[in-house]
């Protein structure tokens, strides 16, 4: 796998950028390697659809990977010609390696927690007993392989703390491995269990064993046809995980995925069947009733449900009847939905986000505007009160029991750094837990929210992070970062590595794009299949503003997205070339006729659609970046990350 440089990641716009608060200069030329071209054309629906790369698609074959080297080689050797490049990266350092801490978790009287020292190059866990008790390390990534090559994924311990499961991946690998280890005595148990990728363990009550997701590890099957051979299994601490008995079969359906979870008193077993990202069906068994089979909650309708067991109810988050969500109950001796009633209604502005009891309360996470709120409500749906936060930002990582009034949450925003709160869920009382140093000054920098109209009209949300002394004068460098997909928010939150940026006179530019979440379903849908236009309508929009009113000009914007928003700076690159300078295109999906051929990708097309599909192709095939290169084109500069297993 080539190098990740995380300097690239955040100087890319620099580099690339000819203008930003220097002197301008002319771009250099970059000698890049020759690309051969093949003539591979599919007749699809009658369309002819040329694909003259299909050879790159193939990256073990020797002649792939001497061009990915070439290619890697090339672009280091451009990038690292860049006079302001080593001053930037040294600013880097600084930021890269400054302590942070993650949201503790509760299990008995213990707490577990990550912390990355400054000089660690991974997160360290921790765990301590009660709130003054030492703390001692849990499980440190640096001391698993002598090359750092081994990494930690999921931790989960058992509801008494006392034992812990825990994944790890090889070299940045999707796949990993689930182990066990004694928080006590640090010591592993020899329970080892493969094709854990998707594995998050849910404990039973007594600590004796799991239930998850597993994945076989069979070679032969084709990595984008994985999702449908997904089981749920349960693993008794101590025996042999290769006869961990079958919970709930595979689907055999590629596109959908499944997944598991038990209530905390052990009693009811939940299973959610996902149909990419706008639906799912949920079963459920009582297994205090010794329920053989299982129930049917929902199955087959369009939208989304979330269940949370409590009291012998089922309190179920969705957005069926209800675009920006809200709350329902259910008995499950009588899960029929017209018996289902309504205790929290939809918002009327905001996105409910996700639901929890902790300390026997509804804890509702919210986006207003496209910032956290959080409500405590009775189970009754009676409103209690709303939890207090610092200022217009992101809270997230809610962590509590529903037996136990403590309760944790981080918060950032864009110029204020993350601290973890310690909160009382019935008092409302909050305390500072910890506390980020990170060596930059917010103050300089301001942060606006303003709207602004896309191509049909819709208004559409975006905030703005600039010094406090910007003039408007068009003169300003400007990153435009989106996303726009699978439900995905883009809220204020911090990021010290903007500041480099920031502080060099640069301005960020962070659009809340439909297909994501902000706010609520409908948004979601009106920017996903044949919708999907207006997620690049509202990016270009986004530009177009920034220009129009003095922000910025073409000649000083750089825009940036990875994965989903790799498509989109793909498409808004070839759709309007003229207006950007620069563009940072991130592990993108390009090839719309194909990318569900390949990795996860079947499971997108909910989220997407197919071009085995005649309509879906004409959508697809219109918006395609890979298709609309036009040669000829005075194109961005345009800075390509990816890795060999992408």
């Amino acid at each position: 796998m080539p190098r990740f440089d995380p300097a690239l990641f955040v100087l890319a716009p620099l580099v690339l950028f000819t203008g930003w608060a220097t002197a301008p200069q002319e771009p250099r030329p970059v000698s890049r390697p020759e690309t051969p071209r093949q003539e591979v054309v599919d007749l699809l629906h009658g369309i002819p659809v040329p694909d003259p790369y299909r050879w790159l698609e193939s990256p073990k074959d020797p002649p792939v990977a001497a061009w990915m080297d070439a290619q890697d080689a090339a672009a280091r050797a451009a990038l690292g010609a860049v006079p302001a490049r080593a001053r930037f990266a040294a600013r880097l350092r600084e930021l890269a390696y400054v302590d942070s801490v993650g949201v503790p978790v509760k299990r008995g009287t213990r707490y577990f927690f990550s912390r990355k020292p400054a000089k660690a190059e991974k997160a360290i866990w921790y765990w301590k007993e009660g709130h003054d008790g030492e703390e001692r390390v849990l499980l440190d990534p640096h001391t698993l392989s002598p090359d750092g090559s081994i990494s930690v994924g999921v931790v989960a311990p058992s509801w008494d703390g006392r034992l812990v499961a825990f994944s790890l991946k090889q070299r940045g690998e999707d796949k990993a491995t689930l182990h066990l280890l004694e928080t006590d005595t640090g010591q592993r148990r020899p329970d080892t269990i493969p094709g854990a990728r998707y594995a998050y363990p849910d404990w039973t009550p007594d600590g004796r064993g799991f239930y998850y997701t597993w994945l076989p590890t069979d070679p032969s099957i084709p990595v984008d046809q994985l999702p449908g051979y997904a089981e749920v299994r349960f693993h008794a601490v101590g025996t042999d995980p290769a006869a961990d008995p079958l919970v709930h079969p595979r689907t055999g359906d590629p596109t959908s995925f499944i997944g598991a979870a038990l209530s905390h008193d052990g009693r009811w077993l939940v299973v959610s069947i996902s149909h990419g990202w706008v639906a799912n069906d949920v079963y459920y068994k009582d297994l205090a009733a010794g329920d053989a089979g299982w129930r049917t909650l929902v199955e087959g309708v369009r939208a989304q449900f979330s269940v949370v067991p409590f009291g012998g109810r089922f309190f179920v988050q969705t957005d069926d009847g209800a675009p920006r969500g809200r709350v329902m109950v259910a008995d499950p001796a009588y899960p029929e939905r017209a018996g289902w009633r309504e205790v929290v209604p939809e918002h009327p502005s905001a996105a409910l986000q996700a639901t929890q009891v902790v300390g026997g309360r509804l804890v509702l996470s919210y986006l207003e505007n496209a910032a956290s709120a959080i409500r405590i409500h009775g189970t009754d749906g009676r409103f209690e009160r709303a939890v207090a936060l610092p200022g217009i930002g992101s809270a997230s990582g809610f962590s509590g029991q529903e037996g136990d009034d403590e309760a944790f949450f981080s918060f950032s925003s864009f110029t204020f750094p993350p601290e973890i709160y310690r909160t009382g869920v019935a008092s409302g009382e909050t305390e500072v837990w910890a506390r980020i140093e990170v060596p930059v000054d917010p103050s300089r920098f301001v942060v606006e929210q303003v709207w602004y109209p896309s191509k049909d009209g819709t208004q559409v949300s975006m905030f703005l992070v600039h010094g406090r002394d910007l003039e408007r004068n068009g003169e300003n460098p400007c990153l435009l970062y989106g996303y726009g997909g699978f439900n995905v928010s883009l809220t204020p939150s911090f990021n010290a590595y903007a500041y480099p940026w920031l502080e060099a006179g640069g301005m960020l530019a962070i659009p809340n794009l439909r297909g994501g979440g902000e706010y609520g379903e409908a948004w979601h849908r009106a920017g996903m299949l044949e919708r999907k236009q207006n997620v690049f309508d509202d990016y270009l929009a986004a530009a177009e503003w920034l220009v129009r009113e003095g922000y910025t000009r073409p000649e000083k914007l750089a825009i940036r997205g990875g994965s989903n928003g790799g498509l989109l700076v793909g498409a808004a690159m070839v759709q309007r070339p003229e207006l950007f300078r620069a563009v940072v295109c991130q592990v993108p999906l390009l090839d719309m006729v194909r990318y569900h051929l390949f990795g996860s990708g079947r499971t997108w097309i909910e989220e997407y659609g197919s071009a085995d599909d005649p309509a879906q192709f004409a959508t697809l095939f219109a918006y395609s970046p890979y298709h609309r290169v036009k040669d000829g084109t005075a194109y961005p500069a345009l800075l390509m990350m990816s890795a060999d297993s992408d």
